[in-house]
C-alpha cells in the first residue's frame, strides 16, 4: 500500500548577501522618485497630482529621515468634479533580482482607503509582474502579500511561511485581478493597529527562483540589525522565515518577472476598496463617503523613514 506524505514546500534556497545599492530617505525621494499625475488604473476616487502640487498642498513634506506623503483632508468634493488629491510616487530606477527594504512609521488608514507600497513595471502590465508588499482596504488588517502575474503562474497552498495562503492563481486565469495573496499572521501588520505601533519594517527579496517578503514591527525581538540599522549589506539567509513565500515550483518567475520599479500611493474606493465599502462597517456609497467626509482622512498618510535597495 503507497502512503503518500505531504511535503511542505521550503524557502530553503539560502539567502544571498546583498550590498546597498540605493538609499531612499527624506529630500532624496523628491529627485530619485517621480510623481505620477496620472488617471488611476483602479478607478478610485483619487485625483493623483503632480510633485509641484503637491509639495504647495503640502501633500508632499520631505526633511530630514521623514518623508510624508499624504491625502487631502480639508476639501469637500463634487460628484461631478476630480476625485481626493492625493500622491501616487514612483522609483526613477527599476530593479530584477534584489532586496528592498521599507522602513514605516505610519501608513494610511480609514474607511475607504487603499494604500499600497508594490512593485510592477506600469507599461504593458502585468507582462513583468508585480509585488505588492504592503496593501489593503479598507482598514482591514492584516497585511495582504500579492503576485500577479500574466497567465501560467501559480503558487502551491501549503509552504514554507509564516503567514496564511489565500489565493494561488497568481495569473488570473479566471480574470478576476486577484493574483494569489497571502494574508499576514498578525494585525500590527497593517492599518490602525499598524500605526499605533509605530509601524515597522517590510522586507522584500527577488531573485529567479523565488519572492520572499518579511514583516517586522516595530518593537518586534527579532528584527534583523541589518533591517533596522539600515546597513551597507543584509544577509537574508539571517531573516528567518518569511511571511510570504513565492518559489518558482510551478511559476517561472524569471521570465514571468521583468524590472520592476518602486510605486507607493493611496486612492480611494475603486475596484477593491470600493466593492467592500459597505462589509467593511462604511454606510452607502463609498464615492459619496469620500466626496462629503474630508476630515475623516486626517489620517490618510504616509510616514516614511526610508526606502533602501540592496543589489
Amino acid at each position: 500500500m503507497l502512503f503518500l506524505v505531504p511535503v511542505l514546500l521550503a524557502s530553503s534556497a539560502l539567502g544571498a548577501t546583498y550590498t546597498l545599492s540605493d538609499t531612499h530617505v527624506g529630500s532624496d525621494f523628491l529627485t530619485s522618485f517621480v510623481h505620477e499625475a496620472i488617471p488611476d488604473p483602479t478607478s478610485g476616487r483619487v485625483n493623483y497630482v503632480d510633485q509641484a502640487t503637491a509639495t504647495s498642498k503640502n501633500l508632499t513634506y520631505a526633511m530630514g529621515d521623514t518623508l510624508i506623503l499624504r491625502a487631502d483632508s480639508t476639501t469637500v468634493l463634487t460628484p461631478s468634479g476630480p476625485g481626493r488629491d492625493s500622491v501616487r510616487i514612483k522609483s526613477v530606477k527599476s530593479y530584477t533580482t534584489h532586496v528592498t527594504v521599507f522602513d514605516i512609521r505610519h501608513m494610511p488608514q480609514g474607511l475607504g482607503t487603499w494604500p499600497a507600497a508594490w512593485e510592477t513595471l506600469e507599461d504593458g502590465w502585468p507582462a513583468s509582474g508585480e509585488v505588492d508588499i504592503l496593501e489593503g482596504a479598507n482598514d482591514v488588517a492584516p497585511n495582504q502579500m500579492t503576485l500577479h502575474t500574466s497567465p501560467g503562474c501559480t503558487m502551491p497552498a501549503t509552504r514554507d511561511q509564516t503567514g496564511t495562503t489565500a489565493t494561488t492563481d497568481c495569473g488570473d486565469s479566471a480574470g478576476a485581478n486577484v493574483g494569489c495573496g497571502v494574508h499576514a499572521p498578525a494585525a500590527n501588520s497593517y492599518g490602525t493597529a499598524f500605526n499605533a505601533n509605530g509601524g515597522g519594517w517590510y522586507g522584500m527579496e527577488r531573485t529567479p527562483e523565488f519572492v520572499k517578503i518579511w514583516f517586522w514591527a516595530r518593537n518586534a525581538a527579532n528584527v534583523p540589525s541589518g533591517v533596522s540599522t539600515g546597513a551597507d549589506t543584509v544577509i537574508t539567509e539571517n531573516w528567518g522565515t518569511p511571511t510570504a513565500y513565492f518559489p518558482n515550483t510551478s511559476c517561472d518567475i524569471a521570465t514571468k518577472f521583468g524590472a520592476n520599479n518602486i510605486i507607493i500611493n493611496l486612492t480611494f474606493c475603486g475596484a477593491w476598496a470600493g466593492t467592500t465599502f459597505n462589509s467593511a462597517g462604511g454606510v452607502g456609497a463609498c464615492n459619496t463617503y469620500v466626496e462629503s467626509n474630508p476630515s475623516v482622512f486626517d489620517q490618510a498618510y504616509w510616514d516614511i523613514a526610508g526606502v533602501r535597495v540592496y543589489q
